[in-house]
């Protein structure tokens, strides 16, 4: 496992590996990690938070997390930088520290993603939902290549997505096998009413 120090970005989300992250950077911590990321071609960490707010006092976040790169940025307009960001590999938070201008600063190490692995045929239907998700909202919004076959894309797709609790989607995340993320999310989606 490999050992990291870098910022954490607590928010009101959760970011799954391989997925995209638009955001808006305006506080002064967070514009500033930005270009430190992009100049340094580094990542940052994105935690869910577990109490606090995403702005003001630094939040505290969960204790997993997901790595995020920058792939696209833009500043429209001075003290705003707008950018996507895909996430990589997940992490533990070991410890953490804020800083003066209150950026909290990570040390993470690394967990193994789920490898990719063939939809079985019980989850046929999840990865039909994702389809029709995709569909409705643009492929512009999914990381390419798309991967209805592939079990592992289609669980973290369709975490990310469905409107699940914070603390539900964080659970997701931290499972470690792409079936389980799968099974979990299917039942959920027949308590919904969304699979039959």
């Amino acid at each position: 496992m490999t050992k990291l120090t870098i910022p954490l970005f607590p928010l009101a989300t959760i970011l799954f590996p391989g997925g995209l992250l638009p955001l808006k950077l305006f506080e002064q911590r967070y514009l500033e990690m930005g270009k430190t990321c992009l100049r340094d071609e580094v990542p940052f960490g994105v935690c869910g938070i577990q109490q606090g707010m995403d702005v003001g006092a630094p939040a505290t976040p969960f204790d997993v997390g997901c790595l995020a790169k920058i792939i696209h940025w833009d500043m429209p307009q001075l003290g705003i930088l707008q950018i996507v960001a895909q996430g990589g590999e997940r992490f533990r938070v070991l410890n953490h520290r804020s800083q003066a201008d209150g950026l909290l600063i990570g040390e993470v190490e690394s967990i193994t993603n789920d490898e990719p692995q063939s939809i079985a045929p019980e989850f046929a239907a999840c990865a039909e939902v994702l389809k029709q998700i995709v569909a409705g909202v643009g492929e512009q919004h999914f990381p390419a290549p798309l991967q209805f076959d592939d079990g592992t894309w289609v669980g973290n797709r369709l975490a990310e997505v469905l409107p699940f609790a914070l603390a539900g989607k964080q659970r997701l995340l931290e499972l470690r096998d792409g079936n389980s993320r799968l099974a979990e999310i299917k039942q959920i989606l027949l308590t919904q009413g969304l699979l039959t």
